[in-house]
């Protein structure tokens, strides 16, 4: 499955990159049946920066992994790009992963043993038409840092690694599942700036989850999720800077 040709923002009335309908997650059966998702209808844009807004336990997570391919839905449907993702067999779910979705997560998940220069060479050298692991570097600050081991790098620095080890190989598609959780608030802005900066200058697809309420200023779409339905969706008029929200 390849990714898309151009990652330009969505124009009105352009295909979504990913549509959603009746799409459902159910884990365990009987007495112990979990509905993590149950019912989710939606579509998101290239170029869109998308909050998923909810509590614990709300959905969050798994919709992500339903995004990322890291999952399958137990009934619905969910296509990227036109392709039906619940119909992929592992290997074309594996081929997605890997040339279509950068994934960010609380934990930054570096080797120490490597620079941050080498633990995005790990990424660029499997991919096709990669970024050099300097440029994507620069792109999230960190241009002069990029010979530093983790342990010789800040938890906001590491984090900003993993960002840029995520978008190195141009991803259609960012998915960072509470990518702030783990850090003070100065540390989580200039990582958000960081996120927001992929975003406008790629028109990488972006979807953030929290539970952090304030964050939704910064995005295009707010989509709030509860007991694994959509309850809310909310439009931003402007999208915020992240020092300007009331942290």
């Amino acid at each position: 499955m390849p990714p898309p040709t151009s990652l330009s923002p969505a124009t009105p009335g352009s295909a979504p990159v990913f549509q959603a309908r009746g799409l459902t997650r159910v884990y365990g059966d009987g007495t112990a049946e979990v509905h993590a998702l149950a019912g989710i209808d939606l579509e998101l844009h290239a170029g869109e920066l998308i909050v998923l807004l909810g509590a614990s336990g709300s959905g969050k997570s798994t919709l992500l992994n339903q995004l990322g391919g890291l999952d399958q839905p137990t009934s619905g449907t969910l296509h990227y790009l036109g392709e039906d993702l619940g119909a992929c067999d592992e290997a074309a779910l594996t081929r997605f992963r890997r040339t279509a979705v950068g994934f960010v997560f609380q934990s930054y998940n570096l080797i120490p043993s490597l620079t941050a220069r080498e633990n995005i060479a790990l990424i660029t050298e499997i991919c096709a038409g990669p970024m050099r692991p300097e440029e994507a570097l620069a792109l999230v600050g960190l241009g002069d840092r990029m010979d530093h081991f983790p342990a010789q790098l800040s938890g906001g620095e590491q984090q900003r690694v993993a960002i840029a080890r995520a978008i190195a190989k141009r991803p259609a598609v960012l998915l960072c599942d509470e990518p702030t959780g783990a850090l003070d608030l100065r540390t989580g802005m200039t990582v958000l700036e960081a996120i927001e900066r992929i975003n406008r200058d790629l028109g990488t697809l972006t979807v953030i989850i929290t539970h952090n309420a304030v964050i939704a200023g910064m995005a295009d779409r707010v989509l709030t999720l509860s007991d694994g339905r959509i309850t809310g969706v909310r439009a931003n008029p402007e999208r915020a800077a992240v020092r300007s929200l009331a942290w």
